[in-house]
């Protein structure tokens, strides 16, 4: 399986012209695209972050600029998971459970003070 990239798509905003991210869709890495992701997917927040955004910034390859350090989430997934597609299965199942846990919380009752 290719690295993980996991970085919204592109589009034209209308009102400015500008790119700006299309968090309908992610790119997974270069042979994957998630498209059709619900926008109310973002409205889980962990720590003051959507838990997608968290989850994209985790499972991504990066490298440490001043110590040079890569953090490969697929490399930790095949050692760890043994399960080298456990970053995309984690960011479906957390879309899955953002949206559930915004249906259970929006339907409880409101609290009286």
């Amino acid at each position: 399986m290719a690295e993980p990239e996991l970085k919204f798509a592109k589009k034209r905003d209308p009102e400015t012209n500008k790119s700006i991210n299309d968090k309908t869709t992610v790119i997974y890495n270069s042979r994957i695209t998630l498209r059709g992701i619900p926008l109310e997917a973002y409205d889980y927040v962990v720590n003051g972050k959507p838990a997608l955004e968290w989850v994209m910034e985790r499972q991504s390859v990066t490298t440490d600029k001043d110590s040079g350090i890569v953090n490969d989430a697929n490399l930790c997934a095949t050692e760890t998971m043994n399960n080298p597609a456990y970053p995309l299965e984690l960011f479906l199942r957390v879309i899955t459970v953002s949206l559930e846990t915004l249906k259970i919380v929006n339907g409880l009752p409101g609290m009286e003070i």
